[in-house]
């Protein structure tokens, strides 16, 4: 049956740890799917100022960013699944702290140690970390179609997470449940999932480790990296630009913008949401076919453009059905540059810096994104203003597409290198 499904013959090479991976980030996805629509709304039910929940979801990337950049750069040295089940820790204990406490400065240290996803989408040490394992247990040939596989179960993970987080919501107040209660019940589930994680973890095997003649080089590198620093801190500030435009309009501030605009409640949220992260997924499927075709850096760019153009449509349409059918037409191809940006940077370092360069450029994205959400907040809190954050957030986006091309277009990843010496 497998067979049947596009690009889906490499996922037969995965070992007993690659599909365990795959279960973890399905399970962690559904989870930040859970919170990711009714996030904002719980805060806001909290009484929170719309200023201060721009604060804490800032300072919940910013969190995210020191603790991943902490954990992924060690975690060749002290053992990718330590460090797993470390992240697995701090996602369970965010996650009981938000579902226990209304005290805001318990919350803000809470969002800033802990693992929590306000925009539905990875956050903290777990992709870098498996995506360094993965690369090292599949063949640089299957890899960008694996890595499509892997976002893709995550995205249909975080399209069922959104989908059962309102709706769940939506049902414990239909039966008469507070809309606190309601809120914290979905966040209790959010910090059990952590604990599911963390056992799963355990179970990984010694295969996704580093050899001990790696990890012995790890120990003299500066952050994990030694030839590749130029290629990947050039890579690092051009995804901070493209994560600052898009944390103007993550997942909870979008169903928010949808929420004030035209009163959308939190079950339609979710199934809106359910949508757009199913077409994400299986966009991010198709990258494959043209990756292949054109080339990982080609790919990314030229399906990232139109989905930024049609990012900045959506607060231009004059009802709810069009807002809606754009923004769904946008995450069609949202999601193509995913798999492509991750293979990319897995092709163009050598393995004993896969962990750590996945986890600069995903802690160099966090550090985009941090500051974004705190003015897209002020911007939504003043009604003029509110459609803002969107051609904030696509006309960076396009910025970042240019620059990256401008300056990779002629760095091939070698399996593109061997293609094209077999093609001449």
């Amino acid at each position: 049956m497998i067979s049947m499904l596009p690009h889906a013959s490499e996922l037969r090479s995965l070992t007993g740890d690659g599909r365990l991976l795959f279960i973890t980030r399905c399970i962690r996805l559904f989870g930040y799917g859970l919170i990711s629509v009714i996030l904002v709304l719980y805060l806001a039910q909290l009484g929170l100022p719309d200023p201060k929940i721009g604060l804490l979801l800032t300072l919940t990337l910013v969190g995210d960013t020191a603790i991943s950049l902490w954990i992924t750069t060690t975690a060749d040295r002290r053992g990718r699944k330590k460090m797993l089940i470390v992240g697995a820790v701090l996602l369970m204990a965010a996650g009981i702290v938000f579902a226990l406490t209304k005290n805001y400065w318990l919350l803000l240290a809470a969002a800033t140690i802990g693992v929590i996803s306000p925009s539905g989408n990875e956050v903290g040490p777990f992709l870098s970390i498996e995506q360094a394992s993965l690369s090292q247990i599949v063949s640089g040939t299957a890899r960008t179609a694996v890595f499509a596989w892997y976002n893709l179960i995550g995205s249909l993970a975080t399209a069922t997470g959104a989908l059962i987080g309102g709706g769940t919501v939506g049902l414990l107040q239909h039966i008469g449940w507070s809309p606190i209660a309601s809120f914290r019940a979905v966040i209790y589930g959010y910090a059990a999932l952590g604990l599911v994680l963390a056992m799963l973890f355990l179970l990984l095997s010694p295969a996704v480790e580093l050899a001990p003649a790696g990890r012995a080089t790890v120990q003299s590198m500066l952050l994990g990296l030694h030839k590749s620093k130029r290629v990947v801190f050039k890579l690092s500030s051009l995804f901070a630009l493209d994560a600052f435009g898009g944390g103007f309009i993550v997942q909870s501030i979008a169903a928010y913008w949808f929420h004030k605009r035209f009163g959308v409640s939190p079950a339609t949220l979710g199934a809106i949401f359910f949508g757009a992260n199913i077409l994400a997924g299986i966009s991010a499927l198709s990258a494959v076919s043209l990756a292949r075709r054109f080339g990982l850096i080609h790919t990314m760019v030229f399906t990232h453009i139109p989905s930024n153009v049609l990012l900045i449509v959506v607060p231009l349409m004059p009802n709810l059905s069009l807002a809606i059918i754009v923004l769904l037409l946008r995450f069609s191809i949202s999601q193509m540059d995913v798999p492509t940006r991750q293979s990319y940077t897995m092709a163009v370092v050598d393995p004993d810096e896969r962990s750590a360069a996945a986890g600069i450029t995903g802690v160099a994205r966090s550090a985009g994104a941090a500051i974004a959400p705190s003015l897209a907040q002020m911007l939504l809190a003043v009604p003029a203003l509110i459609s803002v954050p969107f051609f904030l957030s696509g006309g960076l986006k396009i910025v970042y597409d240019l620059l990256l091309y401008r300056s990779f277009k002629s760095i091939k990843p070698m399996e593109e290198q061997v293609i094209e010496k077999v093609a001449v």
